[in-house]
């Protein structure tokens, strides 16, 4: 027992040197983080004034009046949002066929897909937009383009990994009756997929609809772009009603993504 009770004693005191080297660690890098940001405390707290005046002042309350104005741009917004979540899980769904280890029908294919997903998703909207505002010009279409190419990188992992979790029951199960690849598909697997499919499409909505004002700020149309213009001229009143539209539309889509959901899944 004694014997026992050092060893154990030991395994507690690593641990603790353990924990306390990571405290320190991390202790350190916040410090590190701070200087080469010029972090201040000071400077933190010195402002808030400065910001509750810009907030109470400034900002609130919104501008009712250009409330009209604003309908088209939060339409815009929606239209962008949606189009692109259609589309993106479109393209999506028929891609992470490929992606997934269970039904891909190649390795080689499934690592492919999976790198061209990470590249899509990895690259932020607002890049995307940058560059297609380059090609394009401004307007709905590029933010509906940029929100689609995030939409297919994200969904084809999302996708890709519901895919392998299905039961592979049914799939063997087929092919041992002499099912066709595309047989085992359309019998074994999609309809398992299905429900996974309904999920990660809402919430890429969702993801869409907040994403669409970051796009719109760099040219991409909707409310972001209306926020943009809005700051430029610092008319910050307007920009607070719309900011409210935004969070309105934000709120109003987690509420009907959640109870579609609840029925559907």
């Amino acid at each position: 027992m004694g014997i026992k009770g050092e060893q154990l004693q030991k395994i507690r005191k690593a641990k603790r040197n353990q924990l306390i080297l990571f405290l320190v660690l991390l202790l350190g890098l916040c410090i590190w983080s701070a200087v080469g940001t010029g972090f201040s405390g000071s400077a933190l707290f010195g402002g808030i004034g400065d910001g509750a005046r810009f907030l109470f002042e400034d900002l609130l309350p919104p501008d009712a009046a250009s409330f009209p104005g604003l309908i088209q741009p939060a339409l815009d917004t929606i239209y962008m949002s949606f189009v692109a979540m259609f589309i993106g899980s479109i393209i999506a769904g028929f891609l992470s066929i490929f992606a997934a280890a269970t039904t891909s029908p190649h390795p080689a294919i499934q690592i492919g897909l999976r790198a061209f997903s990470a590249m899509f998703r990895n690259i932020p909207v607002i890049i995307w937009t940058i560059l297609l505002v380059a090609s394009f010009g401004l307007g709905n279409l590029v933010g509906t383009l940029s929100l689609v190419i995030v939409s297919v990188g994200m969904l084809i992992r999302c996708y890709a990994e519901s895919l392998e979790e299905i039961d592979m029951g049914q799939v063997e199960a087929l092919r041992a009756a002499g099912a066709s690849y595309w047989q085992v598909i359309g019998q074994a697997v999609l309809p398992q997929f299905l429900p996974s499919f309904v999920g990660w499409s809402l919430f890429n909505l969702e993801v869409n609809v907040r994403a669409s004002t970051i796009v719109g700020m760099v040219g991409g149309g909707g409310l972001g772009f209306a926020i943009q213009s809005g700051i430029k001229l610092f008319q910050y009143k307007e920009v607070s009603m719309a900011v409210l539209l935004v969070l309105v539309i934000v709120l109003a889509t987690e509420f009907m993504t959640n109870r579609i959901r609840e029925r559907i899944i």
